[in-house]
């Protein structure tokens, strides 16, 4: 295994630690140079819109970490039969942040599910964590991240969610438009009903994967 790569060649000096913790977890998958690419492309897209830097090297790494689990599927599937589903809209704060909580919460471990935006916002708009928060879906780990290419490559299906020309378009795979509204700043009643009918959806998608 190489040496990982120097603190200066990042743009904050923690994620030193993180890139030698992500190549040792990969060693003889990936090589330090890429674990340190997609750990500093991470950071500086997800600085591009944060609001607060506190937690921007912990949210690199897990950004970093789903890109290089979709990396290393695509290269030698994985997952045991587990459909890989990725739900994309403009902001990643909303209609996508609601379906892929509700798939997680009903799918039960059966699928691998992601999501992310073309145009992230900084954070995820409180009515829809609210209402998420009220079914029992669990949203501890949900933040808005960027759309990426290793995300997209490994995903069986592609969910999009009015992002309209930007969203992604990839030979190979299975395309699904859901015309939902935006919950953006909408009223919390409105936000619930965007949700139920986001779940039905996902009610019909998971019968449509099983």
């Amino acid at each position: 295994m190489s040496s990982p790569p120097t603190p200066a060649a990042v743009p904050d000096q923690r994620l030193f630690t993180t890139v030698a913790r992500l190549a040792a977890r990969h060693e003889g998958r990936f090589s330090p140079e890429t674990v340190q690419r997609l750990l500093t492309d991470s950071y500086t897209r997800l600085a591009a819109t944060a609001h607060v830097r506190t937690h921007l090297v912990v949210l690199a790494e897990r950004l970093t970490t789903e890109r290089l689990d979709a990396l290393a599927n695509t290269q030698s599937p994985s997952d045991g039969g587990r459909p890989r589903v990725l739900f994309v809209c403009s902001h990643n704060a909303g209609r996508s942040q609601l379906a892929a909580a509700l798939l997680t919460h009903r799918a039960g471990g059966d699928v691998q599910v992601s999501s992310a935006g073309t145009a992230p916002t900084g954070e995820i708009d409180p009515g829809v964590l609210q209402a998420l928060t009220e079914i029992g879906a669990d949203v501890s780990d949900a933040y808005p991240k960027p759309l990426t290419d290793d995300v997209v490559q490994a995903a069986d299906v592609v969910v999009t969610m009015g992002c309209g020309d930007a969203c992604p378009v990839v030979t190979g795979r299975r395309y699904l438009d859901w015309p939902v509204a935006d919950p953006d700043g909408a009223p919390i009643a409105v936000v619930r009903a965007i949700r139920d009918e986001i779940d039905a959806h996902i009610t019909a998608l998971l019968a449509d994967l099983s």
